[in-house]
């Protein structure tokens, strides 16, 4: 009893040792505690960006789409870039991108 003499009236009061319990549980050792919150905030942030960025390339990539059916120009011009094809009468000549030039 001389050990309980020494600790404040507060700490030993039942419903504070309740809540402290219960805020300890909370925090620290439930399945949803607030550092499991704050990484799946995190993670939820991540694929609200994702979502974002792919809903604009979609929406990009239908536009390039309905182009191509109903444009003939803009399907030559496609065909030409991205396939490297080219008319009966013509030659063509591939030069990289990251092409450098010769120093002499």
């Amino acid at each position: 009893m001389k050990l309980l003499n020494n600790v404040p009236a507060f700490l030993r009061n039942k419903y504070f040792i309740a809540v402290a319990v219960f805020c300890m549980v909370m925090l620290f050792l439930d399945k949803n505690d607030v550092f499991t919150q704050i990484d799946r905030t995190r993670e939820l942030n991540n694929l609200r960006r994702s979502k974002a960025f792919y809903t604009a390339r979609i929406a990009a990539e239908r536009k390039e789409l309905e182009g191509l059916k109903h444009n003939p120009a803009v399907l030559e011009k496609y065909a030409r870039e991205k396939y490297f094809m080219k008319r009966d009468n013509e030659e063509l000549f591939i030069v990289p991108e990251n092409y450098e030039s010769t120093k002499n």
